[in-house]
This record gives C-alpha cells, structure tokens and sequence, in this order.
C-alpha cells in the first residue's frame, strides 16, 4: 500500500499532498515505491507549502552512493527577504544506504529510471514518493486508455442500474 492511503484507499489524514506527477502514471510503468526525505532551503520549504512545485519533468539518479533528485522545479517564494534558491537546482534525497543500493540495482536494470510520483508532507517534513519506472511505448499508452474507458462505462452501466434508469428506450 503507497505511503499516505489507508486500507480503505483514502488519504492519511496526516499528509498533506504538495505536489503530483500525474504524468507518470500515463507515461510509465510503475513497479516498487519508496519514501524518501529530501533537502530543502527555508524558502523552498515556505514555496512547497504555498502549493508551487512541479515533478513533471523530474527524475532521481544514484551518484557516488547517493541519490539526487533532478529537474524538481520549485519556484521562488513570493515573501522573502534577501535569501533566495535556484529553482531547478539538483536536491540531496535521503534514504538508507541499503534502500540506494537496492534501487541502484533495480535502477541499473535495462530500461528502467527513477521517477518522483509525489511530495507530501508527513509529520512536519517533506517526503517524496519515488518509483522504479519502465516507459511506455504508444501502444502501451492506448491500451491503458482503452482499459480506463471500459472502466468507465462498466461503472456508469452499474450506476444506471441500480437506479433503474433504461438507456435503450423502451
């Protein structure tokens, strides 16, 4: 179960979502996640809890036994005084070693990235939910999306059905 859902699918009501990357549910194939700390600035943290983050072109990598996150563009805080960050700049994840070398093995697979899915808050702190990641080809995409309309109408046709609503017009 992903950090943040409880057994009935629900949000914790302790987390806080700053930020999604919805795109990555479209444009991957999704295998194990994890949670990750990460460090921030003052004024980052102020910028994320304002809601002005985006993970859509983000990634993690695994460098000299550590892991980065990539391309997390937060943008300045509106209210600072002197001190500012550079929005894009390359943030420190923090995770145990035996977790980096796990993913650095998973990572290092053929054809497969790490991807942040979420930044939440959990107890006061910033977390990111991070992904091992395959791209999707096309087709992977149209299948996916052909599989969500049939959800859909399966579950219209139930909800016309238990109201006794007939679309077929006798």
């Amino acid at each position: 179960m992903p950090p943040g859902k409880t057994a009935a699918g629900t949000e914790d009501p302790g987390q806080k979502i700053l930020a999604s990357n919805r795109r990555a549910f479209h444009d991957f194939h999704l295998g194990e996640r994890h949670e990750a700390g990460i460090v921030l600035l003052g004024t980052e943290v102020k910028a994320l809890r304002a809601g002005k983050a985006s993970l859509q072109d983000a990634f993690a990598r695994i460098e000299r036994g550590e892991i980065f996150l990539h391309h997390l563009h937060i943008p300045p805080y509106s209210h600072r005084g002197y001190a500012d960050h550079d929005p894009l700049r390359t943030r420190k994840l923090l995770m145990h070693r035996d977790e980096i070398l796990k993913l650095a093995g998973r990572a290092k697979s053929g054809g497969t990235t790490l991807i942040p899915l979420r930044l939440y808050l959990k107890g006061g702190r910033v977390k990111v939910e991070i992904a091992v990641a395959r791209g999707k080809k096309d087709w992977d995409k149209r299948e996916s999306e052909r599989e969500r309309e049939h959800e859909r109408e399966a579950r219209d046709a139930r909800g016309r059905s238990s109201r006794g609503i007939d679309r077929t017009g006798s």
